[in-house]
């Protein structure tokens, strides 16, 4: 079941959480340095804690239900890691100047779309085994 397409989706967003986020910054400080997640424990922990949710969602491909848990939760833990994100760049210091916001702070937006897709094909999976053991 590691072909399935539920599981590109769910590697495509464990890539997004565990290795983009050390390619991208996430946004300019007022000293016009780049701020990448890894400079950041909070950042960091939450954006490799949606990548393990991910890959232990892969692994679980035997437990479909346990696979839609798991996409669940991971995406509820973006969707925090995105309000942390939103909280931070309305509270950055020297908001009279122009600071930027680098496209890392839009990578759990990403990473939730792949994940709302794993979960529909996991559930439409689920539908079809349950359509079948009721012909039996």
């Amino acid at each position: 079941m590691i072909q399935r397409i539920q599981t590109l989706y769910l590697l495509v967003a464990l890539v997004i959480s565990a290795g983009l986020i050390f390619v991208f910054d996430l946004y300019t400080n007022e000293n016009q340095e780049l701020v990448y997640a890894m400079d950041n424990y909070l950042y960091l922990g939450l954006f490799l804690g949606s990548a393990l949710l991910s890959l232990i969602s892969i692994f679980s491909f035997k437990n479909r239900k346990s696979q839609f848990v798991l996409g669940r939760l991971n995406i509820i833990l973006n969707f925090i890691l995105l309000g942390v994100f939103v909280y931070q760049s309305l509270s950055l210091s020297g908001e009279t100047e122009v600071s930027e916001k680098g496209i890392g702070m839009i990578l759990p937006v990403f990473s939730i779309v792949f994940l709302v897709l794993a979960n529909k094909a996991i559930k439409k999976d689920e539908d079809l085994v349950k359509s079948v053991d009721r012909l039996r």
